[in-house]
């Protein structure tokens, strides 16, 4: 599918966030479906994989240009990004360059440039996917994401987002506003690293993202998050237990790969095997902890 099928489609604009929300609403309250159109770098790929519609097609609000879902802010500890913000917005940020630098790697890596033109954090939590390089960054920052409707805002910890393969704890009428998450110190250490048949133009065979705190060896604060490697972003809980728990130099390689054996669950699909994902990412996991200063 092109822009040019998009006539297809009846498609408008909503003056405002609450103008949209309840639109939203209404339709959602009739069973009609509503498409919220950013980028399209998802969904315009879903519509060349989907059978001919026959019933009435859904509407799609073009929400690229609202004001009230862009824009990247700090306040105090709270870094607040928009989640109409593009991925080469992102790369741009004087701020999200100095508070959140892994987020800038890697949005580098997703696509090209038109893609990183277009794509924002916003489309990749709705879509869900296990394989979202953005929502692996996200997890590694433990992000709060900010959700309105016509009922009301709420926000959902990443740990409490993503319930399954494309399924997540976001209702069918609210609208991803923003994402929140506290940026560790200035210096601290961070990784990002994606395995794919390409650095960029490329779905992930498996991608980790981690920012840590160390303080005398040991980790006082360690995020992680890893994609294609699980039917949801794989926030590695028992990695991460191991992680805390001890100081880094006494962390064994054998703790650590039995640890992500417990939180990943690799398959095979057209990209790659689940044998050699289970292997990228023990061997991931192995070189971020080596970076933070564990001898393994």
């Amino acid at each position: 599918m092109s822009l040019a099928d998009l006539h297809f489609f009846k498609m408008t604009r909503e003056p405002s966030l609450d103008a949209l929300c309840a639109v939203v609403a209404e339709r959602h309250a009739q069973g009609l479906a509503t498409i919220l159109y950013a980028g399209g770098t998802d969904w315009m790929v879903e519509q060349e994989m989907r059978a001919p519609l026959h019933d009435e097609p859904p509407l799609v609000v073009d929400i690229g240009r609202m004001g009230e879902l862009r824009g990247i802010s700090l306040a105090g500890d709270s870094l607040r990004i928009g989640a109409g913000t593009t991925y080469l917005e992102l790369e741009r940020s004087a701020v999200v360059q100095a508070r959140a630098p892994m987020l800038v790697r890697m949005a580098k890596d997703v696509g090209a440039v038109q893609i990183q033109a277009r794509g924002t954090l916003g489309g990749n939590l709705a879509t869900a996917s296990p394989a979202a390089d953005g929502v692996a960054a996200l997890a590694a920052y433990d992000a709060t994401i900010v959700v309105k409707s016509a009922r009301g805002e709420r926000r959902i910890a990443m740990a409490d987002l993503q319930t399954g393969y494309k399924k997540s704890t976001r209702a069918a009428d609210e609208i991803i506003v923003a994402v929140e998450l506290a940026p560790p110190p200035e210096g601290s250490p961070w990784y990002w690293r994606k395995v794919g048949a390409r650095r960029a133009q490329a779905i992930s065979k498996v991608a980790l993202a981690g920012v840590a705190v160390v303080e005398n060896g040991t980790a006082t604060r360690f995020g992680v998050g890893m994609v294609s490697v699980a039917p949801v972003t794989a926030r590695m809980a028992t990695t991460r237990a191991l992680v805390l728990g001890k100081a880094l130099a006494e962390i064994t390689a054998e703790e650590i790969d039995h640890a992500v054996d417990q939180d990943v669950t690799p398959i095979d699909d057209v990209r790659s095997t689940g044998e050699y994902r289970s292997h990228v990412a023990r061997a991931l996991t192995r070189d971020l902890l080596r970076q933070l200063g564990a001898r393994v």
